[in-house]
Formats: structure tokens, C-alpha cells, sequence
């Protein structure tokens, strides 16, 4: 008998999967690159993050609409299939398995190695590394690299051998990392204001951060938007788990909008925050950002215990996106299509999880993540083909929401006015902007990034042309 995924978390857990996926790293990482993108500019950044979350929860609100009417393995493969047609849901379903969730996972686990060796760095400062943290060995050194691998291995482990465990490692992930958010967000505004550094911040002078790329310096608030996207996205992947979700029509556009709402609440006031603790400039620093802010705020000693915190919260972060990396080729091969969907659609019958899928997620991982540490890390490859993977795949998935959103409005005549037309539209303008801003922030690198995914396409389009050959072939 065909093993089958069973129904096996609840609302609690699905909205704990949206928050703890979206915050994660995201914040941490994307807080000082915004900040850097605008020069320093305090007010710009917030105006950055409105617009970011404003566009995600136009399109979470879409989605939640479409997930009240569809459930099956995978939801926004399931949604494309059901707006356009088969053969668009499959390239969907491609996208996400070979690019969308492996890069942004590989981005994770390095995040992960990054933030730990933050932490043990500035618990034990003489701590030996080959590349001194001062000279950035908690970013491009051997020992964060060797981590990085340690991380996406145990990701991958506790996923494929056990799904129930890694949903539970999502919920106590997600409470650990609202700890430093929610004290920064808090205590960082009173110290701020106490101290006048949060004022300060917001009357500053512009620096000279550096961040020019294209046509990013004369416009630093297309830029910022850009880096919201990372720290932003990750909400879709929940969709991943609709068939395994108890009541999936009511749970998951509940969890998609609660959890929405909830994030960019915290990004927020964690935004204004970090500004309360630390003067700009060193914000803006590569090797300080947001760590000089809970230092400063909370003392050394507890400012290194919520160092550690920011480890975990990344951790649990990639873990979420390695559940979406797990199910990917699963989500193609359950429905016939794709390379080998016999094997990919092996369940096993003790873990109830698709392992031959596992292993496929966990090498499109490393390959991107391989990608992502000579080209934007230690800059060994540079010149033609070189991109940002945290941003750019993500803007181009906005990219292929529009005919979904275009489609859903066009078949779905019985919805009202709101659900079938106002919702979608706020929604395609939203992808619009980001495909625009992604395009002036990014410049040149889009068209790298095009050829790639040109050729990654072309590649997942073989089986399509085979099965039509075939089906010609039989007639």
C-alpha cells in the first residue's frame, strides 16, 4: 500500500511555521543592510519596511483567499495549477525545488554559522580562528563555512528522519527568537530615548556607506525595499504543509494572516530599537551592526546570551525553509510530472516523509550554497554571473505570482468584489514594484540572474517535452 503524508499540525504549529520562518535571520541581517542601503537614513528604512510588509501581506491576503478554496500536497503549486493550468504549476513547483527554497536555506545555515560564531566569539574574544573575527572569520572563515555544512546536514537529518520533532524544534524556535526581539524592540526605544541616541539616529547626517550598485545610490529607497524581501519572505513556504494541516481551508489562511500581521509588527519596533541602541555608524559596520546595539543596551554578559538567542532564532529559520527543500520534488513527482516521479514520490512508512525528495532538496542546497560562498562571499568569482540569491530569486517568485493573480480574478466570477478583484490587484501591483525596484537596486545582476534561471527553466522543461513527444507519439 502507497504510503500517503497524514494530518499531523495544527494552527498553533502553522502559524508558528509563518512567524518562525519569516523571523529568523532576516531581521538581523537585512536590518544592517537597509540601514547601509540608505546611508543611514533612519526614517528611510522604516518607510522601507512598511513597503516591504505591506506587500507581503497584500499577497498573504490573496493566497489565504485561494487556500480557502484549494487543498492538496502543495499550495502555491496547487493555486498556479488551478489559476493557469498544469504545465504553469509544474515550472512553479521547479522554481521552488531547484532555486527558491534551496537558496534561501543554504543562505540560512551560513547565517546560522555566521551569528554562532558571533556568539563564542565574543564570549571567549582570544577564541583561535584562521581568519581573525576582527578581519570578518565570523563571515567568510573556514571554521563558519565547516559550520555552515554541520548546520544544513542536521537540517536536513531532523527533517527527513523526523518531521513531528523538527515541527516541534519550529514552535520552540519561534518563542526563543521573539526573546531579543521583543527585548530590543522594548528596552532599546527607552534607552534611546533616555540617552538621546534614538533622536540622534533620526536627525543624522547621510554617511558614506559604500552600498552604490547600478543605479542603487541615487535610489536608496528601491534598494532597501529590495533587502526587505529577504527578511520578508518565507511565509509561502507554510503552503508546503497544506495537505498535512488539520483543517487547511480555516488553519492556513488564519495562520498566513496572523502571522503576516504579527511580523511586520516585530520588524518594526526591533527596527526602532537596534536605532535606540547604537549610534548609526556603528550600525552600519560590518563586523558590529545590531551586535553593538545589545551590548550597549544590555551589558556584555546579557548581551551575549541574546547573541545566542539570534543563533537559534537563524537556525530555526532554516529549518522551516529545509521543510519546504524536503517536499519540493515530492510536490512535482505526487503529481506525475517531473524527473523519476516514482522515486520522488516514496514515502516512508515509518517517518511519513518523502526521503528520495529529502536528498534532492539537501544537493540543491549545497549547489547553491557553493554558489553563494564564492560569488558573494569571499568573492573568488566575480565579473559575469554573479548575483545576490537572498533577494533576487525571491523577487522573481513575486514575478510569477502575477498570472496566478490575473487568472484567480478571471475564473473565480462567484467571489466578491473584494476577494476576486481589489486583493489581487493591490496584489499584482505590489509584485509590479518589486520586479521594478529589484531592477534599479540591482542593475546588471538581474540579467545574470535571468540567464540562470533561463537555463534552470530549460532544464526542468525536459520531461515536459518528453511527455509530450510520448503523448504524440501514443495518438
Amino acid at each position: 500500500m502507497k504510503e500517503k503524508l497524514t494530518k499531523k499540525y495544527g494552527l498553533f504549529t502553522a502559524i508558528c511555521l509563518v512567524v518562525g520562518t519569516v523571523i529568523g535571520s532576516g531581521i538581523f541581517f537585512k536590518a544592517q543592510v537597509i540601514l547601509q542601503k540608505t546611508n543611514g537614513n533612519v526614517s528611510l528604512g522604516i518607510l522601507a519596511w512598511i513597503i516591504g510588509g505591506a506587500i507581503m501581506l497584500t499577497s498573504i491576503l490573496t493566497f489565504s483567499c485561494m487556500a480557502q478554496k484549494y487543498e492538496k500536497v502543495n499550495g502555491v503549486v496547487d493555486y498556479a495549477e488551478a489559476t493557469v493550468g498544469k504545465t504553469y504549476a509544474y515550472f512553479i513547483g521547479w522554481f521552488l525545488a531547484t532555486t527558491y527554497y534551496p537558496t534561501l536555506t543554504s543562505v540560512l545555515a551560513w547565517l546560522s554559522a555566521r551569528y554562532t560564531l558571533v556568539f563564542i566569539t565574543s564570549v571567549v574574544p582570544d577564541f583561535p580562528l584562521l581568519i581573525p573575527a576582527a578581519e570578518g572569520g565570523c563571515i567568510v572563515g573556514p571554521e563558519c563555512m565547516a559550520l555552515m555544512m554541520f548546520y544544513l546536514c542536521c537540517s536536513y537529518g531532523l527533517n527527513a528522519l523526523s518531521p513531528r520533532l523538527a515541527g516541534r524544534l519550529q514552535t520552540t524556535t519561534t518563542v526563543i527568537k521573539l526573546i531579543p526581539l521583543g527585548l530590543m524592540a522594548v528596552v532599546g526605544v527607552i534607552v534611546g530615548l533616555a540617552n538621546g541616541t534614538l533622536a540622534s539616529n533620526f536627525t543624522a547626517a547621510p554617511l558614506n556607506t559604500g552600498a552604490s550598485n547600478g543605479g542603487l545610490s541615487g535610489n536608496p529607497l528601491f534598494a532597501a525595499v529590495c533587502a526587505t524581501a529577504f527578511a520578508y519572505e518565507g511565509w509561502i513556504i507554510a503552503t508546503s504543509i497544506n495537505a498535512e494541516l488539520k483543517d487547511s481551508k480555516k488553519n492556513l489562511p488564519r495562520a498566513l494572516i496572523i502571522g503576516g500581521i504579527i511580523i511586520i509588527g516585530v520588524y518594526i519596533a526591533y527596527y526602532l530599537g537596534v536605532s535606540g541602541g547604537a549610534p548609526v555608524a556603528d550600525l552600519v559596520d560590518k563586523n558590529k551592526g545590531a551586535m553593538v546595539a545589545f551590548t550597549n543596551v544590555f551589558g556584555n554578559v546579557l548581551g551575549n546570551i541574546l547573541n545566542l538567542f539570534i543563533a537559534i532564532s537563524c537556525m530555526g529559520a532554516m529549518n522551516g525553509l529545509m521543510l519546504g527543500c524536503t517536499r519540493g520534488m515530492y510536490a512535482m513527482a505526487s503529481r506525475g510530472e517531473g524527473f523519476a516521479p516514482k522515486i520522488f514520490t516514496q514515502v516512508d512508512k515509518e517517518t511519513n516523509m518523502p526521503n528520495n525528495s529529502s536528498v534532492a532538496g539537501l544537493f540543491f542546497s549545497a549547489i547553491w550554497g557553493l554558489y553563494f560562498y564564492l560569488s558573494n562571499l569571499a568573492e573568488t568569482w566575480k565579473g559575469a554571473f554573479v548575483f545576490d540569491p537572498s533577494e533576487i530569486p525571491i523577487i522573481s517568485l513575486y514575478a510569477l505570482y502575477i498570472p496566478i493573480f490575473i487568472m484567480w480574478m478571471v475564473k473565480n466570477k462567484d467571489e466578491s468584489a473584494l476577494r476576486r478583484c481589489i486583493l489581487p490587484s493591490l496584489a499584482i501591483c505590489s509584485a509590479l514594484f518589486m520586479i521594478f525596484a529589484s531592477i534599479i537596486g540591482h542593475g546588471m545582476a538581474n540579467v545574470w540572474y535571468f540567464i540562470v534561471f533561463t537555463v534552470i527553466m530549460a532544464i526542468g522543461a525536459i520531461p515536459v517535452i518528453r511527455g509530450k513527444i510520448k503523448g504524440a507519439a501514443k495518438k
